[in-house]
């Protein structure tokens, strides 16, 4: 960190002391081919030990990204020449066999159940006693984690193997996930807000300003998906910005004939967005500019910053929308509502994702923020994002079909049982149960 007091800044592996080289084997080192620095880090010994069985676990849950550090614990093995296997679920064969060592990699908490049933499956086999288990859920549940399995979890980052390079082959194309022909990194780590309902100040506690896209890029991926958590914060985002450019993500660049993309995936702080900020996003390739709009109290904020996106000629937008939190049914219309108004006015293309909100230790999705929501109102608007894989589009007709033409019949819809959200032609006609309701009244 040197001078940079409270700012961390990742060097280039080229500048880096530790060893990030090839695999070494007996055959390496007959052939005299062991690299001076091999020999100033490392012994005899170590080079020489037996290779490994390593088995990387997914429970089989929904995924729609890789286990990322998974992938990068397969590379470390896979340099120190171990055997490596992955398999997303249950395997009696993989189970009975032998192995060195087993990761387990977990996500939201409540996955608990299924989660906790895959660990306990591969601990039937009292040969394997060197179960790791790491990822999101035994971070925020490390606690509940080892009393429930007798295993005490990594929290946090696995910072022995976080700047290696994934393994995009450890899938070996048995295993689909949504992350298209794009390379997969990070360059900055953690953030700076610490809002309450947010996992990232325990899992990335440390800001980290700035990581080389170095050994993250992989030459044969068109697109760049970047995890950043909040990248704005950093006081290196021009570097940033450069980085990104010189490796080939410029606006405007193409891979065998066709456009590259870079999507900060994890969105970006409307509160940190500045004018110049802005016009560095616009020279390289994003798509979709992702911006957050959790709460209506940002309203003025978020529009100003769609109009500043649309100033500098970006017009493919994402948002994420929190709801459950502590909002109403009708802000979440309103937010729903505005992105429509912009499209129109802008002549934009802003597509939402609206993210229920669940409690950080909460392992199953059953809690209702009472009483601004009600479960029934939830489970409407999870029938609606269901019927939109979980997409808002950017087309008022559809938008209204969907939602309603306003938040008091958004609320009509959202109340209805679940086969007449689905299939609309059996629920009454929002005027015509109006109408009916006022004659009620009236009589």
């Amino acid at each position: 960190m040197g001078n940079d007091k409270g700012r961390e800044i990742e060097k280039p592996l080229s500048q880096r002391s530790e060893l990030v080289g090839p695999v070494i084997n007996e055959e390496v080192l007959e052939q005299g081919r062991l690299d001076s620095r091999f020999a100033l880090r490392c012994d005899v010994n170590v080079l020489l030990r037996k290779p490994k069985k390593v088995l990387l676990i997914e429970p089989a849950y929904r995924a729609k990204y890789p286990p990322l550090g998974l992938m990068k614990i397969s590379t470390f093995h896979k340099q120190h020449g171990d055997e490596v296997i992955f398999y997303k679920g249950t395997n009696a064969r993989l189970r009975d066999q032998k192995w060195d060592v087993i990761y387990i990699t977990t996500l939201f908490t409540y996955q608990w159940n299924i989660v906790t049933r895959t660990v306990k499956f591969y601990q039937q086999n009292k040969a394997n006693k060197n179960i790791k288990i790491g990822g999101v859920l035994a971070s925020l549940l490390d606690d509940e984690v080892r009393k429930e399995t007798g295993i005490k979890p990594h929290v946090g980052l696995y910072k022995k193997v976080d700047r290696l390079a994934p393994d995009y082959g450890l899938f070996d194309g048995k295993y689909e996930y949504f992350t298209g022909n794009a390379s997969i990194g990070y360059m900055t780590r953690g953030c700076t807000n610490h809002c309450p309902f947010c996992a990232v100040p325990r899992l990335e506690p440390g800001y980290v300003h700035f990581i080389p896209l170095e050994k993250q890029v992989n030459p044969n991926k068109r697109d760049l998906l970047l995890l950043d958590n909040n990248v704005l914060a950093s006081s290196e985002f021009p570097r940033i910005v450069e980085e990104i450019k010189r490796y080939g993500f410029h606006k405007g660049a193409k891979f065998e004939g066709r456009l590259r993309y870079v999507d900060f995936n994890q969105g970006i702080d409307a509160r940190l967005l500045t004018e110049e900020k802005m016009r560095l996003l616009s020279k390289i390739a994003i798509k979709p500019l992702r911006i957050a709009f959790d709460n209506i109290k940002f309203k003025s904020l978020y529009i100003d910053k769609i109009r500043l996106a649309r100033k500098y000629g970006i017009k493919q937008l994402s948002n994420y929308i929190l709801f459950n939190y502590d909002d109403t049914p009708e802000d979440l219309y309103e937010r729903l509502r505005i992105n429509i108004k912009l499209n129109e006015e802008l002549g934009l293309s802003i597509f939402s994702f609206p993210m229920r909100f669940i409690p950080l230790n909460a392992k199953d999705r059953r809690y209702v923020n009472t009483p601004n929501w009600t479960a029934t109102q939830l489970r409407g608007v999870q029938c609606i994002l269901h019927a939109t894989h979980g997409v808002v589009g950017p087309k008022r007709t559809f938008f209204e079909k969907a939602f309603g033409k306003d938040a008091e019949e958004f609320k009509y819809v959202i109340e209805q049982p679940e086969e007449h959200i689905f299939y609309r032609e059996k629920m009454m006609l929002y005027k015509r149960w109006n109408e009916y309701a006022l004659d009620s009244v009236l009589s």
